[in-house]
C-alpha cells in the first residue's frame, strides 16, 4: 500500500507542485486547504484527495488521522507576503505560528512523528555573509520571518519533548511552473518578480518597477537565488525519505547557488519571450538586501538532494508557458 502524506495548504503554489510529484512517486496524498490562497483546480491529478479546512481544527485533523493513519505531514500552509505582516503581524502570528499546534498536538497523540516544514530564508534576515549556510545568525527583521523562526523553535522543541522528527527547508526564490503547464505560479496579489516582468510583458500591468539600480553588484540591481518550483517539489519528497529512514532533524537551505540580478531576469524575459519589457526605475525599496544567496551544499549531504534547473531561463520558459496560455479562469476556488 502507498505510504499515506497529509499536505497541509497544497493547493497552493509549491505545495500543488509537492503534491504532483508525491502523487507521481506512489505516495497517497491527501492534500488539507482552505483555499484562501490555494484553488482547487490545482489539484490535477486522481487519487489525490482535497479536504477544505483550516490547519487549526484540531478535531477535523484527528478524523482525517483517524482516517488515512499519516505517515508523514507537508506543512505549507501559511501567509507569506512580507509587507502584510509588517502592518498585521498579529493575522502572521496566528496563522503561521500558532495555527499550527492544533496540528502538531494531533500528530503527538496519533504517534506521526515526521513532519517536514516550508520555511524560508527569510528567517536569515540580512545575512551576515555570502553565501547563506545553515549555520548564518537568524534574525529576520520582518514578522513574516519571525512567525516561520517561531515555528522552526517550537519543532525543535517538540524533537527534544517527544520525538517529532522535522526538516525545516528554508527556501530562497521560488519561481516557474509545471512543464506540462497544467499548474502554475497564480497569486492574487502577485509579488514575484519573474511573473511581474511577464505580465509586464503581458500588458497585464503598464510597466515593471526596479527599486534600486545602486546596490554593490555588478550592474547595480538585487541579486537573488531563483529555485525552480520543480526542484522544491523533489526536496521535499527527499525530505520524507530522510526521515521515514530513520534520518535526524535537519533545517536546509533550498537554493540552486547561482546569484541572478533583477536585470538579467529582465533580460533572460526578453530572450525567451521576443518582446521588450517595459521598466520603470525607482530608488531602493527600503530592507532589501544587495544580495541573498544559497549555499545548498548541506542538503546535498543530508538528504541527496540537489537542484536540476540552474539555468534562469528554464525557469523564465516554464512560467511564460504558463502565464501566455489559458491562465485566466482556469483556478476558480
Amino acid at each position: 500500500m502507498s505510504t499515506p502524506v497529509l499536505v497541509t495548504g497544497g493547493a497552493g503554489y509549491i505545495g500543488s507542485h509537492t503534491v504532483r510529484f508525491l502523487a507521481a512517486q506512489g505516495y497517497k496524498v491527501v492534500v488539507l486547504d482552505n483555499l484562501v490562497f490555494g484553488h482547487r483546480d490545482a489539484i490535477v491529478d486522481e487519487g489525490v484527495e482535497l479536504v477544505v479546512g483550516d490547519i487549526g481544527d484540531k478535531e477535523l485533523i484527528a478524523g482525517l488521522f483517524d482516517r488515512h493513519g499519516f505517515a508523514a505531514v507537508i506543512h505549507f500552509a501559511a501567509y507569506a507576503y512580507v509587507g502584510e505582516s509588517v502592518t498585521n503581524p498579529l493575522k502572521y502570528y496566528r496563522n503561521n505560528t500558532a495555527a499550527p499546534l492544533a496540528l502538531l498536538e494531533v500528530m503527538q497523540e496519533k504517534g506521526c512523528k515526521n513532519f517536514v516544514f516550508s520555511s524560508t530564508c527569510a528567517t536569515y534576515g540580512v545575512p551576515a555573509s555570502i553565501p547563506i549556510v545553515e549555520t548564518n545568525p537568524q534574525d529576520p527583521i520582518n514578522p513574516y520571518g519571525r512567525s516561520k523562526l517561531m515555528l522552526e523553535w517550537i519543532l525543535r522543541d517538540c524533537d527534544a519533548a517527544w520525538g517529532l522528527k522535522t526538516a525545516s527547508l528554508r527556501y530562497f526564490n521560488a519561481s516557474g511552473s509545471s512543464a506540462d503547464g497544467k499548474i502554475g505560479e497564480d497569486h492574487d496579489p502577485e509579488t514575484h518578480l519573474i511573473p511581474r516582468v511577464l505580465m509586464a510583458v503581458t500588458g497585464e500591468i503598464s510597466h515593471l518597477d526596479v527599486f534600486g539600480t545602486d546596490y554593490p553588484t555588478p550592474d547595480g540591481t538585487c541579486i537573488r537565488d531563483y529555485i525552480h518550483v520543480d526542484d522544491l517539489a523533489s526536496a521535499h519528497a527527499a525530505a520524507i525519505t530522510h526521515l521515514a529512514a530513520g534520518g535526524s532533524s535537519v533545517a536546509c537551505n533550498l537554493g540552486t547557488g547561482v546569484g541572478v540580478s533583477v536585470k538579467e531576469i529582465i533580460t533572460a524575459v526578453e530572450e525567451v519571450t521576443g518582446r521588450t519589457v517595459p521598466v520603470k526605475y525607482s530608488p531602493r525599496r527600503a530592507g532589501d538586501p544587495p544580495q541573498l544567496l544559497a549555499d545548498p551544499s548541506f542538503a546535498k549531504q543530508t538528504l541527496g538532494w540537489s537542484a536540476k534547473h540552474t539555468d534562469v531561463r528554464d525557469m523564465v520558459s516554464s512560467a511564460w508557458a504558463w502565464m501566455s496560455g489559458p491562465r485566466k479562469g482556469r483556478y476558480e476556488s
